[in-house]
């Protein structure tokens, strides 16, 4: 088994690195294989709705110019995904919003291709947004069937500077008890 982690955040091991790692630890503890894969300081074009993954069907994207089409190999080969943003004015990151938008249409358009996979978000914030970050990015597993996992509160911590979010010990057990549940539910999944 394989889960797929996007870091949304333009720093490489920030706030919401940290957050995504506590989660692929549990995951990793039990065996299962992660990766994070650092997007936040890419160019990814955003969706242009031009609508032709729905005449491809294929689940790829027409725009080539990023490397969203890899991206997206990459989530339909993993039985899990981890989406990570930290908040922007209570918002996810311009980058979260592309990879979003243009997975769940291609998605969608390709006959549902995330389907059934254990997905989840997490967010590092300062102070307000966190859960409508979480939301917008659970929105998208949420059109395309995939199953969510939850924990003991929000999936979130909270820290402005560097390495801050570690002391946010509610959030730290928040994003553990996500990555056993987590591991728990792709486990149950593959012998279903």
């Amino acid at each position: 088994m394989k889960v797929i982690g996007f870091n949304c955040s333009p720093h490489k091991k920030g706030n919401t690195f940290i957050a995504m790692q506590t989660v692929l630890e549990q995951l990793e503890a039990e065996g299962i294989n992660t990766n994070i894969i650092q997007i936040g300081s890419e160019q990814i074009s955003s969706c242009d709705g031009c609508g032709v993954c729905k005449k491809t069907k294929d689940g790829f994207c027409v725009i080539d110019k990023d490397n969203m089409n890899q991206y997206l190999k990459l989530a339909y080969q993993s039985q899990g995904i981890l989406i990570g943003s930290p908040v922007y004015f209570g918002s996810v990151t311009p980058t979260a919003k592309a990879l979003v938008d243009r997975m769940g249409y291609c998605a969608r358009a390709g006959g549902f291709l995330l389907k059934r996979k254990v997905c989840a978000a997490v967010a590092a914030v300062r102070r307000q947004g966190a859960v409508d970050t979480i939301n917008q990015v659970n929105n998208m597993f949420m059109l395309n069937q995939t199953i969510i996992p939850s924990s003991i509160y929000w999936n979130f911590a909270i820290g402005a500077k560097p390495g801050q979010v570690r002391e946010d010990q509610e959030g730290m057990d928040t994003l553990k008890v996500l990555g056993e549940n987590m591991a728990w539910l792709l486990q149950k999944v593959a012998n279903d």
